[in-house]
């Protein structure tokens, strides 16, 4: 098979190795590829492997031998999948790979929030403790997570991870799914009560049509004073300018996201800078463990496919 991976850059170091392809073909592998160059090195592609690169109709008719799209990643809003069903083309994405490194990385981001630890060791570093008089200072003001409210926005494997560790912090769940989740132990409220009873926000739902900028103006005006907005999922669920009225007027306490509506950030993101928001560059999903699993299901899904018998498909040719 003509094998080509567009990003390899977006998942391959030195610690996790795409080597396992060449046993399934030749292998031509690009370290990042541009919108514009795309067509040209796919042409002569059977199957084509990438994290963040878009496949659109345009892309897909210039790969005429083009049969297999295989995803470094869960989400699959970068390919046109209407148009991959029209051509025939097999679609493979990586469900549950990273579903213990997002929902560790989410909780990192809502303990730094209510513990400050950059702060404060910002301020060790900088001789505020030498120049203590006490044993301790505490200028920073701190927060428990036990006993207040976590809403929970999308209920998948990471939300479900995310909800568990909570409840292990002492923290009561509320959670908004589009679905319904028939699980007693589960408190399923509308998106607007989650809004307005929690005292975190976090979203693990996909980006589609339906979900587009669903925390907009409106929604972060319904949260609770104060509390944290969290977004580990996709950067356009958010408005971001919406988002950066509510830190800087004071409404919303803070927030932590891993990603934007423009990945590189842009220099003209509304969020940089602005007040109480911690923004970490798409990574909760990058441990070397994560992505040593990640590559692993990639091989076995393109074994299936080969095999006539393609598994994790969100789209069969």
């Amino acid at each position: 098979m003509n094998i080509v991976v567009l990003d390899t850059a977006t998942v391959a170091d030195e610690d996790v190795s795409l080597a396992f392809l060449s046993r399934y073909g030749q292998v031509t592998a690009y370290y990042m590829s541009s919108q514009e160059e795309v067509p040209s090195r796919i042409r002569e592609a059977e199957l084509v492997l990438i994290n963040k690169v878009h496949l659109g109709e345009a892309e897909m008719a210039a790969a005429p031998h083009l049969k297999y799209i295989g995803l470094f990643a869960t989400g699959y809003n970068n390919v046109d999948l209407d148009a991959a069903r029209r051509r025939g083309i097999t679609v493979c994405n990586v469900p549950g790979y990273s579903t213990e490194a997002v929902a560790q990385h989410t909780v990192a981001l809502m303990l730094e929030h209510f513990n400050r630890v950059a702060d404060y060791h910002r301020s060790v570093t900088d001789g505020d403790w030498v120049h203590s008089e006490t044993f301790c200072y505490s200028p920073i003001p701190l927060a428990e997570v036990h006993g207040k409210t976590l809403g929970i926005v999308g209920y998948g494997a990471i939300g479900r991870r995310v909800a568990d560790i909570a409840r292990a912090f002492g923290m009561s769940v509320l959670v908004y799914a589009r679905r319904p989740l028939n699980e007693p132990e589960v408190e399923q409220v509308p998106f607007r009560e989650l809004l307005e009873r929690s005292d975190v926000v976090s979203l693990h739902c996909p980006l589609n049509a339906d979900s587009a900028d669903m925390m907009d103006e409106a929604a972060f005006a319904a949260m609770k004073p104060g509390a944290l907005f969290i977004n580990t999922a996709r950067g356009g669920l958010v408005d971001e300018q919406a988002l950066r009225r509510a830190l800087e007027s004071g409404h919303l306490g803070g927030a932590a996201l891993d990603v934007l509506r423009q990945e590189p950030m842009a220099a003209d993101c509304p969020l940089l800078g602005a007040p109480r928001c911690i923004i970490t560059p798409h990574v909760a999903w990058a441990a070397v463990d994560t992505r040593r699993r990640l590559v692993g299901i990639v091989e076995e899904n393109i074994r299936a496919f080969l095999d006539g018998s393609p598994i994790n498909n969100v789209v069969k040719g």
